[in-house]
């Protein structure tokens, strides 16, 4: 892991909304998909900070924070050395079909969700 933010993920009530607030704030729509639902990814006025990753909510889930990402040369070794260290609950990581990238997620002690997704994009 290279200590990059890639994206921060917001779960807000409205994706819409949200993302509509955001541009009057100066953010440019970056990507949008269909992952989880609709969902935005907005760069910040200074495109050389972390893309702000919106969805809605779903079932249990409330709006707030999600999760940070962060970037890696090679997320698969970084799965490898995180399990060896005794990170909690390091899944397999997985290919996003809708951004092209490569992503591992893990919690912290709290269980607060961590991602790291592959730089190449």
């Amino acid at each position: 892991m290279d200590g990059t933010i890639d994206h921060i993920e917001i779960e807000a009530s409205n994706a819409d909304e949200m993302a509509e607030f955001l541009q009057n704030l100066g953010f440019e729509i970056h990507r949008e998909t269909e992952h989880h639902g609709k969902s935005y990814e907005l760069k910040p006025p200074n495109s050389e900070q972390p893309l702000f990753e919106i969805h809605t909510v779903e079932g249990e889930e409330t709006p707030g924070i999600n999760h940070i990402a962060f970037t890696s040369d090679d997320v698969e070794a970084l799965a490898e050395d995180l399990r060896e260290k005794g990170v909690d609950q390091v899944r397999d990581p997985y290919y996003v079909e809708a951004t092209g990238r490569t992503i591992l997620n893990f919690r912290d002690p709290d269980g607060r969700r961590f991602q790291v997704v592959s730089s190449d994009d």
